[in-house]
């Protein structure tokens, strides 16, 4: 007992020191981000169901919802972005500007220095030395996971890297890159609990990111768990160790970190979904998506893609084909 109450206060500790710790860039201006019309954002946790929280799911399948905007050539050297272009502008400015997540390990999280680090922070510095030539002019904005479109769409971000998961609805807010990891949702539990998939939380507590499709799949499920909407999946291990939810439900690569931290977690069930992330765009940015997916096709030939992963999240298996880009266009 001793040492799970040590793991929540680290826990804790970890989410409050984050909190406080500032960009790995001069800020241009004050943070801006406020809650957009129905954000839960303010609100406390999830514990009804109610059918107006369930996400619209359009006419769209897992192929099409994939397809992004093709390169243009080879990436230009930085210095020599395209005259007026997207690119040409933030290269001006500098910096890029990038919403992440910042307690989602391993994906991107503060380290022992308070310096961000992880597979989605190694793609955003990789796509600002593509455009500035240097990987440390990168502005990190932490956000809640239900504002994170909302940056894009008021331009308050350049793009967002925060294992944002492809939907049609989403595609109607932002436009997406390919593809760059293919993620599955899973449940963690605690051991000896006996809990084996979904079918074993009918009225029981099942936590997940406010804002994320996971919530939604956790609130239409035949099973009928309660959903437990929190900020971050940090405050659902919380949930998780105090006793307050049963299980957590998100993306095997956030659950893999999340078992990593606490040795009395692991990772049940089957796959509940497919989960494709992209690098959220704005759509009036065609020719950023363009050149994005060109700096994914390079990472990938290069060799960055698999040493990243390596690095980060090989404790899910041995590195994976990196995902195959498909294009619209």
């Amino acid at each position: 007992m001793i040492t799970r109450f040590a793991l929540v206060c680290g826990a804790l500790a970890a989410v409050i020191l984050a909190a406080t710790a500032g960009d790995q860039w001069p800020d241009p201006a004050p943070d801006l981000i406020t809650a957009g019309p129905g954000s839960t954002a303010a609100a406390g946790p999830v514990a009804a169901r109610s059918a107006g929280h369930a996400p619209v799911e359009l006419d769209c399948n897992p192929q099409n919802r994939r397809a992004s905007l093709r390169p243009q050539g080879t990436v230009p050297a930085p210095g020599r972005m395209p005259s007026g272009s997207t690119m040409a502008r933030i290269a001006q400015r500098g910096h890029l500007i990038v919403g992440v997540a910042q307690n989602a390990y391993p994906l991107a999280f503060r380290d022992r220095d308070l310096k961000l680090a992880g597979f989605d922070i190694d793609i955003a510095r990789d796509i600002a030395e593509a455009m500035t030539g240097d990987r440390e002019r990168v502005v990190f904005r932490p956000h809640p996971v239900a504002e994170r479109l909302e940056l894009v769409r008021s331009g308050q971000v350049d793009l967002v890297v925060a294992a944002t998961t492809i939907s049609c609805p989403r595609r109607e807010k932002v436009d997406f890159s390919a593809v760059y990891y293919e993620a599955t949702q899973r449940l963690l539990v605690n051991r000896g609990s006996g809990i084996t998939g979904l079918d074993d939380l009918r009225d029981r507590r099942v936590c997940a990111v406010r804002g994320s499709t996971t919530l939604g799949r956790i609130l239409a499920d035949p099973s009928k768990p309660i959903p437990v909407g929190e900020p971050t999946t940090s405050d659902c291990l919380m949930l998780l160790q105090l006793g307050d939810a049963d299980a957590v439900s998100s993306d095997d690569t956030q659950l893999a970190g999340m078992a990593a931290q606490d040795s009395q977690t692991e990772i049940v069930g089957a796959q509940l979904s497919e989960e494709p992330y992209g690098i959220a765009i704005s759509k009036d940015r065609p020719d950023l998506v363009r050149f994005v997916n060109g700096v994914l096709e390079r990472r990938v030939q290069d060799g960055r893609w698999r040493a990243s992963y390596e690095h980060w999240l090989i404790p899910l298996g041995p590195p994976p084909s990196p995902p195959t880009p498909q294009y619209r266009d």
